[in-house]
């Protein structure tokens, strides 16, 4: 579905990637883990087309993401779930995921996705008239999630969805992840918690300085001595 190859991006003389490559398939969970400043974020906006890549390709069934606008991704079936959440906070939450239809014409296709979002997310439901930023950390990070599948995404990136939120908000939050894994919805995931996110995950790939340094599937690289002593507080 998702694939990068040979990926390579600057930051001005910043070598930020350097040369990478990962693969995510139809259904899967994989995470790409690492340090602050690895280029967790700088892949994900890359894949997105917030950034462009001086070299290599990001392509999504066969579509260059490279050679589409960053405003119009979302129509191949690309959806980001931003690093921090960004809803807007002046609007209620219904509102906000009726904003992450906004490429739908379908009036029934539209409340469809409403009522699965809120199946997916019951206290979003309690919350519709209230003002997103009103709610929680985590109520925001369920919000964010479900403005994201509003889109009938083929795909969803999700960027440090444990950020500022309390121990028990996290075990919640990655909780509605492998949810929303196992109802099929295809994740690449960005985070930090490392020991979470290969909880969770089928595959993830190691991130060190730009460059992948290590992948496989998810229960043989938490497993890994060099990774627990890594990211694992072993």
């Amino acid at each position: 579905m998702l694939e990068l190859k040979d990926l390579n991006v600057f930051y001005g003389a910043i070598h930020a990637l350097k040369g990478v490559s990962l693969t995510v398939g139809d259904g899967e969970l994989v995470s790409l883990i690492g340090a602050n400043g690895a280029g967790k974020t700088t892949t994900l906006h890359t894949i997105s087309g917030l950034l462009h890549a001086s070299s290599g390709s990001v392509t999504l069934d066969g579509a260059d993401l490279q050679k589409v606008a960053p405003n119009t991704v979302i129509n191949l079936g690309l959806a980001h779930v931003p690093e921090g959440r960004h809803v807007f906070a002046r609007m209620s939450v219904e509102e906000n995921l009726l904003m992450g239809a906004y490429i739908l014409r379908d009036q029934k296709k539209i409340a469809a996705n409403l009522d699965m979002v809120y199946q997916h997310f019951p206290r979003l439901r309690e919350r519709r008239r209230q003002m997103a930023g009103t709610l929680s950390g985590g109520e925001q990070q369920m919000l964010a999630t479900g403005r994201a599948l509003m889109t009938d995404p083929k795909i969803v990136l999700m960027d440090e969805p444990s950020m500022g939120l309390s121990p028990l908000l996290v075990k919640e939050i990655f909780a509605i992840i492998q949810e929303l894994h196992k109802s099929g919805i295809t994740i690449l995931l960005v985070e930090q918690n490392a020991k979470m996110a290969l909880a969770v995950s089928d595959r993830a790939y190691v991130l060190e300085t730009g460059t992948i340094s290590m992948e496989g599937p998810a229960a043989e690289l938490a497993a890994d001595d060099r990774v627990r002593r890594a990211y694992l507080g072993a």
